[in-house]
């Protein structure tokens, strides 16, 4: 079984809201203080450090713009392996994109994860005047030709001429090329059949969005079927999981949690069902906060992570609720992550 491996999602915009939705407990976004938290992170032992890549997100619409916030994270940074959760393949040209990450896989010695997608939100691409097909199937086939041009460049040691669909180069260079050849690992994520192939071609990484247990099996048959079609073992890909956590000391997941739920300011479109479990009315949460979020004392978050990776999953994407307080985030780092550890204990 592959080692487990824990990435740290740094909280690059505010969302105070009723549906503790990534960074609930942030009130407004400050720049230095989201990069002090990545460099944070990787003292404390997390594997990766992540950001996500819109332009318009959270509170006020303000979030620090994703491939600028990664290149001074890597500065600042020596260990932990760098990505963009989704970047997005709208946002950046194919060839610019390429020389870009290479750049970054220069700088940073090799640490650079390529996690490409299509990007999630139309009003942005609007907003911003990005191409951005109303068709899934022609932004997932756009997609595909695009990494595939920079995976052309990647490869590339000399000028190069290429072309994938409406992408392409005459005479371009990519030198120098990303430190690990033949090139950084390129993750794929969701379940749309178009990027389960690629995925099952050429991937190294497979990632999906917050889901209960249940439904990330689902999910992992899905490539495991892909793999399959296309006679690739499916342990040769890395199986991630981004998930939400609360975590606090025992008997204390609770205040915490109503601390969180006071900043939003709707607070009328809480779930009733949420307001019971902060008063102690229910004993456990409800499927709303449950299928998206690790939550609890360290021993119950460590059994809610054992069902992941009994289902396959072997890195986990985290998004600490209580940022940018630094409480949770040292906590699972201290009481959780080592027992997934090699010679850990589970």
């Amino acid at each position: 079984m592959a080692p487990v491996r824990f990435g740290y999602c740094l909280p690059i915009f505010a969302n105070p809201t009723a549906g503790l939705f990534r960074t609930p407990n942030y009130d407004h976004v400050d720049a230095r203080l989201t990069l002090d938290l990545g460099k944070h992170a990787e003292n404390l032992g997390f594997d990766s450090l992540w950001v996500a890549d819109h332009l318009m997100l959270g509170r006020d619409e303000a979030i620090l713009e994703g491939w600028t916030i990664l290149s001074a994270l890597g500065g600042v940074t020596s260990r932990a392996q760098l990505g963009m959760i989704h970047q997005g393949h709208y946002f950046r040209e194919p060839g610019l994109a390429a020389k870009m990450t290479a750049t970054l896989d220069q700088l940073t010695g090799g640490r650079f994860v390529m996690f490409y997608d299509y990007g999630q939100q139309l009003r942005e691409h609007r907003a911003y005047h990005f191409h951005y097909p109303d068709d899934v199937d022609q932004r997932v086939a756009e997609t595909i030709d695009g990494i595939r041009l920079i995976r052309d460049l990647w490869n590339a040691e000399a000028a190069t001429t290429a072309s994938h669909g409406a992408h392409g180069v005459t005479d371009a260079t990519c030198t120098p090329t990303p430190v690990r050849r033949p090139h950084p690992p390129i993750w794929f994520g969701e379940t749309h059949p178009g990027l389960l192939a690629a995925c099952a071609e050429f991937g190294q990484g497979w990632n999906t969005t917050p889901c209960g247990v249940d439904e990330f099996g689902r999910r992992l048959e899905l490539l495991r079927a892909a793999c399959s079609k296309a006679q690739r073992d499916v342990a040769e890909i890395e199986a991630s999981v981004e998930l939400q956590v609360l975590i606090a000391p025992e008997g204390e997941a609770r205040s915490v949690l109503g601390a969180i739920l006071e900043k939003a300011p709707d607070q009328d479109a809480i779930d009733p069902d949420l307001r019971a479990f902060v008063r102690g009315a229910r004993e456990h949460p409800p499927a709303s906060l449950a299928d998206t979020t690790l939550i609890g004392a360290p021993e119950q978050v460590r059994t809610q992570l054992q069902a992941y990776v009994e289902r396959g999953a072997n890195h986990f994407l985290l998004w600490f609720l209580d940022a940018p307080d630094r409480t949770g985030m040292a906590l699972f780092a201290r009481e959780v992550a080592p027992v997934f550890s090699p010679g850990g204990a589970v």
